[in-house]
């Protein structure tokens, strides 16, 4: 199949492919006659892999590891695929934390609106200009205090 083919069967942009095999996750397809290149059942079958795993917000390195070991019966090897997805794992739970945090903060800065705007200015606004000039706002505790 060409590239265009094979971009459509997994989902993955063109440029993306060839990325791929610039960078080495994905082997240099066997040309046709005419130069095209020609990708082979084994290539959708990698594509794909690659493709779920980037998915799941792995780097790429982590995917290189991951597609050495689909190869080895390697104890230690295999091991290291438990790591790589314990690890993985902690950062996802490291970015809900996060994203559980800036939630809250946006709640705060949600509460300072009365969603009326009448006679009054914005309390989101007042918020936000607060904090740009270093003040406690809603979402924010205040700034410690420079020590002299």
């Amino acid at each position: 199949m060409r590239i265009g083919e094979l971009g459509k069967a997994t989902g993955v942009d063109i440029e993306t492919i060839r990325f791929y095999e610039k960078s080495g996750l994905l082997p240099g397809p066997a040309r046709s006659d005419n130069g095209y290149r020609d990708y082979s059942q084994a290539h959708l079958e990698r594509l794909s892999f690659i493709r779920h795993c980037r998915a799941l917000d792995m780097p790429l390195a982590d995917i290189t590891l991951l597609l050495d070991s689909l190869q080895t019966q390697d104890v230690e090897a295999l091991a290291r695929v438990d790591v790589l997805i314990d690890a993985q794992l902690a950062k996802v739970r490291a970015r809900l934390q996060s994203m559980r945090a800036l939630e809250a903060q946006l709640e705060m800065l949600k509460s300072r609106c009365d969603a009326q705007h009448l006679g009054h200015r914005c309390g989101i606004l007042t918020e936000l200009v607060s904090a740009a000039h270093g003040e406690a706002c809603a979402c924010h505790v205040a700034p410690l205090a420079k020590a002299s």
